[in-house]
């Protein structure tokens, strides 16, 4: 047993390189997960960026359509809330509500009154089961879509005539208006329902889809002709794109998990199970500890260096105090006449302490089985005291 040894200082901060390594999954993993979400992100932009707005030029856009109106002598303005919408329907007006899904059922029974008797022309594009249903009373989305883009008129409706087969394969609609005319059927379902006014001179037109309006699609087949003998029968054309900021939308009342994009809800999940298996990762291994032969003998004075530098690190005096406690109630017992089997016990190894050295019992059971050190100089002295009372035991 060493009594007076000193355990040199030794630094326990990781150093850089340790903490890299220890982390560089972690922080590989975050960068993936960044750069897939950044990428996303500009791939669904660049391609969604402008779609069926008349001032955008790219291929998803409607800007084509609206200088050919332009040119017939057909005004078009953008609006974004229902107010505008509202206040522009009118007899020589045509609206054109370019997304009807994105509207509230609030925002639609509003649009839907100021469009019944204004004697203009209302146009519904890629209306879904719910938004037709307010929107054009009457008219109904069926389930299934069509399977063919490119389709015939089919019907008696002039601007259908004219412009022949067109590109209006979309959603599917039905009708109980027996004076709509019902064009472009895909499996005698329409994808054109133009539905007449109960009084005057307005309409609504539902459109399956808003192909005939892009720019990529215009001068195919017949859409071209269709798309500006539909927008272009009145002067005025208020093209109406639906905005998520239109203070009408906030009507009803919305928790916050219908205010947050669904896009984030996944990262949210994907970030919890990529923390999970990174956890699980650098977590401790459960189960015991494998026990294997070493390869070289190493000194016994090496050994106790290396555990005492553990305990160190782990500011472990509670063990380090019981190991020499231990050890010294081992050598202690035989000289004294005890069983090492009963060196352990107080009632057995004390007495017999107490009657060879004429020393005090408590002071005896503390310095044996006393509570572990408060600090390392406690440590330390514990440490001499063991020893010298070794020794005093040994002296004949």
């Amino acid at each position: 047993m060493t009594t007076g040894a000193v355990i040199p200082a030794t630094s326990t901060a990781p150093t850089t390189r340790q903490v890299w390594t220890r982390t560089r999954g972690i922080v590989l993993a975050v960068v993936l997960l960044l750069a897939g979400a950044v990428a996303i992100a500009v791939i669904r932009s660049d391609n969604r960026h402008g779609d069926l707005d008349p001032r955008s030029a790219d291929r998803y856009g409607s800007r084509a359509v609206a200088e050919l109106l332009a040119d017939r002598g057909v005004s078009t303005r953008v609006v974004t809330t229902l107010a505008e919408a509202r206040a522009a329907a009118g007899r020589d007006t045509t609206l054109l509500v370019a997304i009807p899904d994105l509207l509230t059922p609030h925002q639609q029974s509003q649009l839907r009154a100021s469009t019944a008797g204004s004697g203009g022309r209302t146009i519904l594009v890629a209306a879904g089961g719910s938004s037709v249903e307010r929107l054009a009373p009457g008219v109904t989305a069926d389930p299934a879509t069509s399977l063919k883009s490119t389709l015939d008129p089919h019907c008696g409706l002039a601007e259908a005539r004219r412009a022949g087969s067109a590109d209006t394969g979309g959603i599917r609609y039905t009708t109980t208006h027996l004076d709509a005319d019902s064009c472009y059927p895909s499996q005698r379902l329409a994808t054109l329902i133009r539905v007449p006014a109960a009084s005057g001179s307005g309409d609504t037109v539902v459109l399956g889809a808003p192909d005939i309006l892009l720019n990529d699609r215009l001068d195919e087949q017949g859409n071209a002709s269709l798309a500006l003998q539909l927008l272009g029968s009145r002067p005025h054309l208020v093209w109406y794109l639906p905005s998520l900021s239109d203070s009408s939308a906030t009507g009803e009342q919305k928790s916050l998990f219908d205010l947050l994009p669904s896009g984030w809800l996944w990262g949210t999940l994907q970030l919890f199970i990529a923390a999970a298996l990174a956890a699980f990762w650098r977590a401790r291994r459960l189960g015991p500890l494998v026990p294997e032969k070493l390869p070289v003998a190493i000194r016994a004075s090496e050994t106790v260096e290396g555990r005492a530098r553990l305990y160190r690190k782990a500011n472990a005096r509670d063990r380090a105090a019981a190991a020499l406690r231990s050890t010294a109630r081992t050598r202690l017992a035989p000289l004294v006449g005890v069983p090492v089997s009963q060196a352990h016990a107080p009632e057995a190894l004390l007495p017999a302490l107490s009657a060879q050295l004429h020393g005090d019992g408590q002071t005896l059971h503390s310095l044996l089985f006393g509570p572990p050190p408060g600090d390392d100089a406690a440590l330390i002295a514990l440490t001499d005291q063991l020893d010298a009372l070794e020794r005093e035991v040994r002296r004949p």
